[in-house]
């Protein structure tokens, strides 16, 4: 069965035994691909635009007669090849979110938690001490862990004052745990969490609680 070591506590080094169904799945490179570009597309907020011939200003007026001045024909001065022109081919507004089935979300994450769990590179630790926010304590806490950078810390909704603490640290992120995904297990070297949280992702992982849809961006 994994295990994850208990953050804090003095001397004494206690840990948590795993679920072996969320912590003990193979990894699944594929899903695990397909997932975390879901989720990242999901994020882009797909404004991106620029003007065609159509919707630049002016060029109503062609430049100069047709015939008889020896240059290039010219119907517009916002023509694609004139400077000031139009764009062609140029992106647009669009959506980038596409449908991962609930199966293979929950597989992926699985993946993604075992992955952490075989490099034990994921810990559990207790908010309570943290009520007061203090960011010297948290830097002592991930000092003293001895995981690697970048961090995530993933908390439940109501350990709020506990985030304070760790947000202003150097390539340490902090999410509640109803908006973490693969992308942010796969892109964090270690993983923090309280019991809760744990709770939280063990329970999703094994399809006990729903799966927060992808949010897109706004």
């Amino acid at each position: 069965m994994p295990d994850a070591p208990v953050l804090g506590g003095g001397s004494k080094k206690k840990k948590v035994t795993l679920d072996e169904t969320a912590f003990g799945a193979p990894f699944n490179g594929p899903l695990v691909h397909e997932s975390v570009r879901a989720e990242l597309n999901a994020r882009r907020r797909g404004t991106h635009a620029t003007k065609t011939r159509g919707n630049v200003r002016g060029g109503g007026a062609k430049p100069w007669r047709q015939k008889g001045t020896g240059r290039a024909r010219a119907g517009s001065s916002r023509s694609p090849i004139w400077v000031g022109g139009g764009t062609i081919f140029g992106p647009s507004p669009r959506n980038y979110t596409f449908k991962v089935n609930r199966k293979e979300r929950r597989a992926a994450l699985r993946s993604a938690l075992s992955v952490h769990a075989d490099r034990g590179s994921i810990a559990i630790f207790d908010p309570a001490p943290f009520d007061t926010p203090s960011t010297k304590d948290a830097m002592g806490l991930l000092t003293d862990s001895g995981l690697s950078s970048p961090t995530l810390i993933v908390l439940v909704d109501t350990q709020e004052k506990a985030a304070l603490s760790f947000r202003n640290l150097k390539r340490v992120s902090v999410l509640p745990v109803s908006m973490v995904g693969v992308a942010d297990l796969i892109g964090a070297a270690a993983v923090i969490c309280s019991q809760e949280a744990l709770d939280s992702l063990t329970s999703r992982a094994k399809g006990e609680s729903p799966e927060p849809a992808l949010v897109e961006a706004s």
